[in-house]
């Protein structure tokens, strides 16, 4: 009998692994290597291709933010976390593939488009994430965290080698038009891979039942109330939000605009972006693995700062190197650690919030998260606008002025990450050994 047991919950565990692996192939091939580059220099062209993509990013952000805690409340007592990550699963995929149809000047739908896709995808980690305290004890949270962002690491990896060799092999010149189908194979890829997770996850708690005369969506405004009354109890958990939300802001700023600072900075072409993210993915396997462990041997306030001190001197390095050779380096060193922050964040939820409430908490996370999207590109990409401006009004060649506009874009970067950390710095350290209690 505990055989069998042991056996259901390892299934389980590795469906929850896949499913990071199918999304994570939507993150590498439409968020960092291909579609932002294809829509940023072709489907728009120039700085206004930085800018509005950075809308794009944005709009999907406040979008996720407003639904996703009343969502993920609704989930905790209804026990419907799988049901709410199949909606938007199917979304992501859905408008994946749609980007097919997205060609040069199509800037609407370009847009539009991605802000579903985005929505998905963003809408179907709060719940994903959620599950983790379904899929792991206390004592292991950190290390199947680690696991499953690794096994993210290679989907993404195998999605970009995939979508590499038909951008091979027809050539520089007919690139633009092999590109849209690589959508369509990172749409079958994320949806093959989820499926596993809506056949063995099992939700672990119980529902509650809804008291007579309310409804679901009532209940989850009442159950949010209580929990914004309540937060006293959970200061922790908010000043964690506090410093997650400002840090956060500064990896997803850097993981948006990726290719587009490879492309301007050191003249990248589509297949070198692709490997160069490749690279970046490789490395995050190692970084996820290894800040997991030190979450679960130490604590996940020391697994998130090491990795984030390390990012934040990669990041620094970007204003001191000029060859593509050194911007692979520095690509391998921020993966490691990028990774590293990302897989041990969601482990920090789990262990501040009480697992009655994982989802109502992850989806508080995810308004951090959500706005930091939101905040994040959208001060990229004004910033680099701005001072892209600035140096064209005052005699700077257009090429020149572009590419000392991303320079101080980037510097906003490093000043996100240096202020969450320092907020992180606040924060209780909580580990299995000695959790939080409530």
């Amino acid at each position: 009998m505990q055989k069998a047991v042991e056996t259901t919950e390892k299934r389980a565990r590795r469906s929850w692994y896949f499913y990071d692996f199918g999304n994570s192939a939507y993150a590498s091939v439409v968020l960092l290597a291909v579609y932002s580059a294809f829509f940023k220099n072709v489907v728009v062209g120039g700085a206004e291709g930085t800018r509005l993509w950075g809308v794009a990013v944005g709009a999907a952000a406040i979008l996720v933010a407003i639904i996703s805690p009343i969502l993920g409340t609704i989930a905790d007592f209804t026990k419907s976390k799988k049901k709410f990550l199949l909606i938007f699963t199917v979304l992501s995929v859905v408008f994946t593939a749609m980007l097919f149809f997205v060609r040069k000047g199509d800037v609407f739908t370009g847009m539009l488009f991605f802000i579903l896709a985005e929505i998905g995808y963003r809408a179907a980690q709060v719940f994903y994430d959620s599950l983790l305290t379904d899929v792991s004890t206390p004592e292991s949270i950190g290390s199947v965290s680690g696991k499953g962002w690794a096994i993210g690491m290679v989907g993404g990896i195998v999605a970009l080698l995939i979508v590499l060799l038909p951008i091979q092999l027809v050539g520089k010149e007919n690139q633009n038009q092999i590109i849209p189908y690589t959508f369509l194979i990172t749409a079958v890829i994320y949806l093959v891979s989820s499926i596993p997770s809506f056949l063995w996850v099992v939700e672990k708690h119980d529902s509650e039942p809804i008291p007579a005369g309310k409804n679901a969506i009532s209940l989850a405004f009442h159950k949010l109330a209580q929990t914004f009354r309540s937060v006293k109890q959970y200061k922790e958990f908010i000043k964690y939000t506090v410093a997650f939300l400002i840090y956060n802001d500064g990896i997803m700023m850097l993981m948006d605009f990726a290719a587009i600072i490879g492309a301007t900075l050191f003249g990248m072409q589509q297949i070198q972006l692709i490997l160069f993210v490749i690279l970046i993915q490789f490395s995050g396997t190692f970084g996820a693995l290894l800040f997991g462990r030190i979450s679960d041997k130490k604590s996940s306030k020391e697994a998130i700062i090491i990795p984030l001190l390390i990012l934040i001197a990669a990041v620094t390095g970007l204003f001191f190197v000029k060859s593509m050779i050194l911007f692979f380096v520095i690509g391998f060193i921020a993966g490691f650690s990028l990774s590293g922050v990302q897989a041990v964040s969601r482990t920090m939820v789990s262990q501040l919030s009480p697992s009655s409430k994982s989802a109502e908490f992850y989806g508080f996370l995810s308004v951090a998260g959500r706005t930091s999207t939101f905040v994040g590109p959208l001060v990229f990409g004004t910033i680099s606008f701005r001072a892209h401006n600035w140096y064209t009004n005052h005699g700077f060649e257009n090429t020149l002025a572009e590419q000392y506009g991303l320079l101080w874009a980037i510097g906003s970067i490093i000043l996100f990450l240096v202020v969450g950390l320092l907020f992180l710095l606040l924060v209780k350290r909580v580990s299995a050994k000695d959790p939080i209690k409530f």
